[in-house]
């Protein structure tokens, strides 16, 4: 029977501006380099890379026992703790996926173990703030417009049977709320459509077995 791993988290925001911060070029970085003056955990600051959303520049910061998330460019500056960092993910250069929309959603995520952690910064009107925290047990959290309202959904692979056989399911969450529904497990997570970047249509969801 399908079990549903994971509930999405709610987390405080915790943005804070810092009006220091320079407009960026309207250019995607995945250069590492140090962030002089600011510091991650234990650590200055590395840049892990950034991606354009937009006017703006969402870049990744790194160091020893944590990260931040900067947000500069038309919008304004933002700094907003990266809390995936802080509970132990590891964090690359293929952590970032933005889309840009009237409501754009970049998805930060890193491997906890055998799991992947994920959290999600949206930007409404303008303004960029902290939205919900993910979990996959599945090997897999990615961006999909699933019900096509024009804002990303985050689609996340659950192993299903609590982790103690190969079953596995996609569950969608909306950024704003609980989660879309569940696809139907198939036997294997590479049985799943679409797999290795699964990206089910709101047709194959069913409500999600508790």
């Amino acid at each position: 029977m399908q079990v549903t791993a994971v509930i999405a988290a709610v987390v405080v925001i915790a943005g804070l501006v810092f009006a220091y911060f320079q407009r960026p070029d309207n250019t995607d970085s995945g250069q590492s380099g140090t962030d002089t003056g600011m510091r991650c955990g234990t650590t200055v600051c590395q840049v892990v890379i950034g991606k354009s959303v937009g006017r703006d520049l969402v870049e990744l910061l790194s160091g020893t026992g944590g990260g931040r998330i900067r947000v500069t460019g038309e919008s304004g500056p933002f700094i907003f703790e990266m809390t995936i960092a802080e509970s132990g993910a590891t964090v690359t250069d293929k952590s970032l996926q933005c889309t840009e929309a009237a409501v754009s959603v970049c998805l930060v995520h890193g491997a906890r173990g055998t799991d992947l952690v994920g959290e999600v910064l949206i930007r409404k009107d303008g303004t960029w703030s902290r939205a919900q925290a993910y979990l996959s047990t599945g090997g897999f959290l990615g961006l999909h417009d699933v019900n096509e309202d024009g804002t990303a959904e985050v689609v996340a692979v659950q192993l299903a049977c609590d982790g103690q056989c190969n079953n596995a399911f996609v569950q969608v969450f909306s950024v704003f709320g609980p989660d879309l529904g569940c696809t139907a497990a198939a036997p294997a997570r590479d049985q799943l459509p679409g797999w290795p970047a699964p990206a089910p249509k709101l047709s194959q969801l069913r409500p999600c077995a508790d």
